[in-house]
């Protein structure tokens, strides 16, 4: 999603846990774009919390938020520990809240555009299992109530829900035979999804094409 806007004319900073890999930094620096890697914990909200104000404190403007980092830990609900459960909602649903609220107040003390545009958020609103999808449902919901308070004002807010994808997130899941033939027959394509199936959708959601869009899941 990152290259998608890239190639669509964007320059993208990347937040990572470290500067290790430089992948996504090189194929974007590849299409002509500029790119920088910044440092941070999503599971430390001490660590999101001067994320924005380092950004912006080296002169970049943020007028594209894409939330995409998440975490799954996999247990029956009946059996799913308090420590697994607080940093799903850290990771998954705490840190979102949290570049929302300091990238949102940060395009909202900047002009509009001519079109009437400050920015957009892009939200992945991911679906799992039970016993961690509270957390999911939390940020579909989030989503609705910032468009709802920010789409006057010039900022789309929206999420996509991506099914199952075929990330390393999902390695366990498609080795397992069994488990991997039966998420396959519930998927309408016939075939797991893949990280460029979701370009199109972020491009769009991104630019002024989808101006008149906001508040989805």
């Amino acid at each position: 999603m990152a290259v998608a806007l890239a190639e669509a004319g964007a320059d993208v900073l990347l937040v990572q846990r470290s500067e290790a890999s430089q992948e996504t930094k090189s194929l974007i620096e590849s299409l002509g774009r500029k790119s920088a890697i910044y440092v941070a914990d999503l599971a430390d909200n001490a660590s999101i919390s001067t994320l924005v104000p380092r950004i912006t404190g080296d002169g970049h403007t943020i007028s594209i938020l894409l939330n995409c980092g998440g975490i799954q830990r996999r247990h029956p609900a009946h059996q799913f520990p308090d420590t697994d459960w607080n940093e799903v909602l850290q990771v998954n649903l705490t840190t979102v809240f949290t570049l929302c609220r300091d990238v949102g107040a940060h395009m909202l003390s900047r002009a509009p555009d001519v079109h009437g545009r400050r920015g957009a958020i892009i939200n992945i609103a991911r679906h799992y299992r039970a016993g961690v999808c509270g957390e999911q449902g939390g940020v579909a919901q989030l989503t609705k109530a910032l468009s709802n308070e920010w789409a006057g004002k010039g900022i789309s807010v929206n999420a996509i829900a991506p099914g199952y994808i075929a990330t390393e997130m999902n390695t366990a899941l498609m080795q397992d035979e069994e488990r991997a033939t039966s998420i396959l027959a519930r998927i309408p394509a016939g075939r797991w999804g893949r990280p460029e199936d979701f370009k199109g959708s972020v491009v769009f959601l991104a630019s002024r094409a989808s101006g008149y869009v906001s508040g989805r899941c």
